[in-house]
């Protein structure tokens, strides 16, 4: 892990904020920000941990929606029903989506610390992905509500949300991908990827927590510094899902999809010619 001064644990709060929830993959940024500004890599332990300050986020602005699912599936135990209702079958729909992720990231876990940090990597699921989403949008918009979805659409989201083990990928460009090739509606596919991550953020970087832990025990990262990042991550990330769902309601995803190929197609060449390690 990167040895972090409190400037540099802002400074990727802040990308980590702006970056998660917006399909543009907060991994990658944080992968090729301190790659550009020379600093070196933070590694995947502090990139997953950082993400609980956007937790924070998602948790705020969903809040009503969190607590009435995580009630509606309480009480869909106490009854013995887990069917019991809509919201009782999208909680353990949510659960069951986040099955790929987990398996997936405990299996492969090394190679997530070491050859998916690769900037070749990046920069090719960077353009991989948007090319997916401009495939989706050229689809045309679905109509259908999260509150539908099927357990079988749930997994096959679900199985896109494990994609974004490899950085470069987005987790919500992924879900948000998935979820129109559901049929979601744009909307609806955005607030069903934020609801399917909560479980994804609080897994990972509650695995990864103990990593962190021993870097500021070693003075690699101060505990200030780490705060503030996640504070950072928190404000930042509370910011972009406003953002992303005001604008979805009237735009498609493009102008993501063209950020995506320019930075991958940037990333690639600055990596080839040595610029950036």
């Amino acid at each position: 892990m990167l040895a972090m001064n409190w400037l540099q644990a802002l400074v990727l709060g802040l990308v980590q904020g702006l970056t998660e929830f917006i399909p543009i993959s907060s991994t990658a940024h944080l992968r090729i920000v301190p790659a550009l500004l020379h600093w070196g890599d933070p590694g995947a332990a502090f990139s997953a941990v950082i993400q609980l300050g956007t937790l924070g986020a998602v948790v705020a602005y969903f809040a009503r929606d969190v607590w009435r699912l995580a009630a509606a599936a309480a009480l869909s135990l106490f009854r013995g029903d887990v069917r019991a209702g809509p919201d009782a079958r999208l909680a353990w729909a949510i659960a069951a989506g986040n099955v790929p992720i987990a398996l997936l990231g405990f299996g492969l876990r090394d190679v997530i610390e070491h050859q998916f940090r690769s900037l070749y990597l990046i920069a090719g699921m960077l353009i991989l992905v948007a090319l997916g989403l401009a495939l989706a949008e050229r689809r045309g918009e679905g109509s259908l509500p999260m509150e539908r979805l099927s357990l079988r659409s749930v997994m096959m989201i679900g199985c896109f949300q494990a994609l974004a083990l490899i950085p470069g990928t987005s987790r919500s460009g992924a879900t948000i991908l998935g979820g129109l090739l559901a049929g979601l509606q744009r909307t609806h596919a955005a607030r069903f990827s934020f609801l399917l991550g909560i479980p994804a953020i609080v897994g990972s970087g509650l695995f990864e927590l103990p990593k962190v832990i021993a870097g500021v025990r070693a003075g690699e990262l101060s505990a200030a510094a780490l705060v503030l990042g996640l504070i950072a991550a928190a404000v930042s990330g509370y910011a972009s899902i406003a953002f992303l769902l005001r604008y979805l309601q009237r735009h498609t995803t493009l102008l993501f999809v063209c950020y995506r190929l320019a930075l991958g197609l940037l990333v690639a060449g600055l990596a080839w010619q040595g610029l950036i390690r």
